[in-house]
């Protein structure tokens, strides 16, 4: 026998990877992830691969596909111990994006990445991500766990999201009809969301001890935390009702960056200062980051996390569906000539 033969087995638990850990997890996601299940889905969690079929009544089905992550919110959701929201954000991040080229999303995926697998977090983020589903009709079909020791610190994981909606081809939202003279309207985010964390952070450092006990009528911890708006259910329901010509989901890069992104060339958003309120998160932002208004629009939603652009004479109507289905919705400008200024003005 060799001397360099090892005399003691090396387990894959030896080497920093609990696969029972693993298997408890999956039985305490499958009923979150039954929970989800909607029209199309042919096999859950469980398998290789997960089935969906596109429902029938679809004519010329196009599918739309979204990822995106939570980002440096995390950091906070370690620090705090506040696991059980972040899933709604993951969720929330892609399928607000499926949902502003007009598209249902369908169903939904997950990854999440860990040093050591702890069961009661990882059920905590993934009951998130199942609430999140569940509150946009989307199906949490299938994901992956990796326990990867030595590549993340104690207590901390990292997540990505991956969703796929469909749309008629022949109601896809691209933005191309926009026009001069439409309304853009607001609605209200329910806070920071999922975008502009780092700078967050860098105001909680700067306050120390100066934190407020609560913002907006909440404990600063849950204001800070509070999950992305999802605009899924409601928005569907306003696209089938008004002839809404575009959609922007409000997420980094703020407003200022996301609303060329569905305007034609040559054309830009007018927004009105003071249109819609400033709220107290907002304002303790600004005012401890100690940043102008341009650098608020441009970094964080500031209070609008989704931008409808609809027809002049529809717009009434439009927020009226969107008030009555429970979102909160200002007015906030309208599409004019560019010329030679921004694509998006405040003022």
């Amino acid at each position: 026998m060799s001397s360099s033969t090892p005399s003691t087995p090396i387990s894959y638990k030896d080497a920093g990877v609990d696969i029972d850990a693993g298997d408890a997890l999956v039985e305490r996601i499958k009923p979150l992830a039954k929970k989800t299940m909607r029209e199309g889905v042919m096999a859950g969690i469980g398998g290789f691969g997960a089935l969906f079929e596109v429902p029938k009544r679809y004519q010329e089905p196009v599918l739309v596909s979204g990822t995106d992550g939570v980002g440096t919110k995390l950091k906070l959701a370690f620090e705090w111990n506040m696991h059980d929201t972040v899933g709604i954000d993951l969720v929330a991040m892609s399928v607000n994006d499926v949902l502003v080229q007009g598209a249902e999303p369908l169903f939904f995926l997950d990854y999440f990445a860990c040093g050591k697998l702890d069961v009661d977090t990882a059920a905590a983020v993934v009951g998130g991500i199942a609430k999140g589903c569940e509150l946009s009709g989307c199906a949490l079909i299938g994901g992956e766990t990796a326990e990867m020791p030595g590549m993340y610190p104690a207590g901390e994981y990292d997540l990505a999201g991956f969703a796929v909606g469909a749309v008629e081809k022949s109601k896809i939202l691209t933005g191309k009809n926009v026009a001069a003279g439409d309304v853009v309207l607001g609605l209200a985010s329910s806070g920071v969301h999922s975008n502009g964390f780092s700078l967050v952070r860098k105001c909680i450092e700067r306050a120390g001890a100066g934190t407020p006990a609560q913002l907006d009528g909440k404990p600063f911890r849950q204001a800070i935390m509070e999950p992305t708006r999802l605009y899924v259910k409601n928005m569907l329901a306003a696209l089938a009702q008004h002839p809404i010509k575009a959609l922007a989901h409000i997420t980094g890069g703020g407003l200022l960056e996301n609303i060329p992104r569905v305007l034609p060339e040559g054309l830009a958003a007018h927004l009105k200062a003071g249109s819609w309120p400033q709220t107290e998160l907002f304002a303790w932002l600004q005012k401890t980051a100690g940043i102008d208004d341009l650098e608020m629009n441009r970094t964080f939603n500031n209070g609008i996390g989704m931008v409808v652009v609809v027809p002049a004479e529809a717009a009434e109507a439009t927020a009226a569906t969107l008030r009555a289905l429970g979102e909160t919705v200002h007015a906030i400008g309208s599409i004019a000539a560019r010329g030679t200024g921004a694509a998006v003005v405040v003022a």
